[in-house]
């Protein structure tokens, strides 16, 4: 309790620095997450709109709010983009993208029946991995897009500035974290991995939506249309890649 609150000081203060802070239960806005009296007397702010904890997960453990995330929780949602400071965006991203590309290269070498060890074969083999990162990659930047615009052709008040465009995007590619399933999913193959593989993939979209939703302040019905659309414009990057004779 206290001492969790405790390790929260500088970055209590940075946060109050850019008034990021957001209620975890109505999304209001709030200047302070908890007030300290000093002597470790710590006490969590109470919002000014619904009369509740600001933020009751600065108390929780890591795991539990991890837990509830992955429950899909508007509440540790708002915790994690509004009130931490996470700076791990970027990596994550690629990291699902390698996880996503070694999924798809893993398929493409089982179809092959060559298995001459020559040099020439082997590099053949690694140019075919990292063919399958940049697919993967442009897959995603295609599905970020088509959100995008969607987005901003329902909702342009909400995008008008480029804060809310870097919010937006962060929180997507945090809600991506789905796919580091994709590791036990090839480690323990077995006859149902094609279901596992889509359980991922809906688990990936549910979470996308519960980002959106919670950035924005949306009702649930607008962030699946705009994934809808998302969707088609990826579907019609992997229908380009197949017209031109290449495996995804």
């Amino acid at each position: 309790g206290v001492e969790a609150l405790t390790g929260l000081g500088v970055l209590g203060r940075a946060m109050a620095a850019r008034g990021a802070y957001r209620c975890i239960e109505c999304n209001g806005e709030a200047t302070e997450l908890y007030r300290d009296y000093q002597r470790g007397v710590l006490r969590i702010s109470i919002c000014k709109s619904c009369q509740k904890p600001v933020d009751k997960y600065i108390e929780y453990d890591p795991v539990i709010i991890l837990i509830n995330a992955v429950l899909c929780k508007a509440q540790a949602y708002r915790h994690i983009l509004f009130n931490t400071k996470i700076n791990i965006h970027g990596k994550l991203c690629v990291f699902c993208l390698l996880c996503e590309a070694y999924l798809r290269w893993l398929q493409l070498q089982d179809s092959s029946q060559n298995t001459d060890p020559d040099d020439l074969i082997r590099y053949a083999k690694e140019w075919d991995f990292y063919r399958m990162f940049g697919i993967a990659s442009l897959e995603q930047t295609s599905f970020f897009i088509g959100i995008f615009i969607t987005l901003w052709w329902m909702t342009p008040e909400m995008l008008k500035r480029k804060s809310d465009l870097i919010l937006l995007l962060k929180a997507l590619l945090l809600s991506t974290y789905g796919k580091l399933l994709l590791i036990p999913a090839v480690i323990w193959e077995h006859d149902y991995t094609p279901l596992c593989l889509a359980f991922i993939k809906v688990f990936v979209l549910i979470s996308n939506s519960q980002a959106i939703r919670v950035t924005l302040n949306l009702n649930r019905i607008l962030p699946w249309f705009a994934i809808f659309f998302g969707l088609i414009l990826e579907n019609g990057v992997v229908w380009l890649f197949q017209k031109m004779g290449w495996d995804v």
